[in-house]
């Protein structure tokens, strides 16, 4: 089977260029330096044949999905997405949590969506800004962890 071309014509497509975003609040600041964690894996449970000692029955329980890492510059309180993840947080379970669907693209030169990811049920359950370092001048980065229920590749 041939491989897909991109829109562009370009093989294999460039990472670099992506676009996130929240369907509750589509106005949320979404420019991320990286997204990772995108994947999907099958566990399963061995299970012995009686009087079978070469090999056991691997059987299939459930699909575990890793949880979806954005990284960006650290952003201004005001930013509905520093907002977000402040009243789930550190909001000691005040407020109910508000799960939302989230979409990642992978996009070609012109902007267009090469491949699509949606994310069901997304909330935040870690936020973490890494390391500061005096000998290096670097822009201060936050990580924000999301936990979601399934996803689905849409493009």
């Amino acid at each position: 089977m041939a491989p897909a071309i991109s829109q562009t014509g370009e093989y294999p497509p460039s990472a670099f260029c992506f676009k996130v975003a929240f369907a509750l609040y589509p106005q949320m600041d979404t420019s991320f330096q990286e997204v990772s964690g995108i994947g999907s894996e099958i566990t399963f449970k061995d299970i012995a044949e009686g009087g079978e000692n070469r090999y056991k029955h691997r059987l299939p329980t459930s699909v575990k999905h890793p949880l979806l890492s954005l990284k960006r510059g650290i952003a201004d309180l005001k930013s509905p997405l520093v907002i977000w993840c402040k009243t789930i947080l550190e909001g000691d379970f005040i407020a109910p949590i508000v799960p939302q669907p989230l979409l990642v693209y992978l996009l070609d030169a012109n902007q267009a969506p090469l491949r699509g990811w949606s994310f069901a049920n997304a909330y935040p359950v870690k936020w973490e800004i890494e390391s500061f370092n005096s000998t290096k001048n670097e822009v201060a980065i936050e990580k924000i962890d999301l936990s979601y229920n399934y996803s689905n590749r849409i493009v």
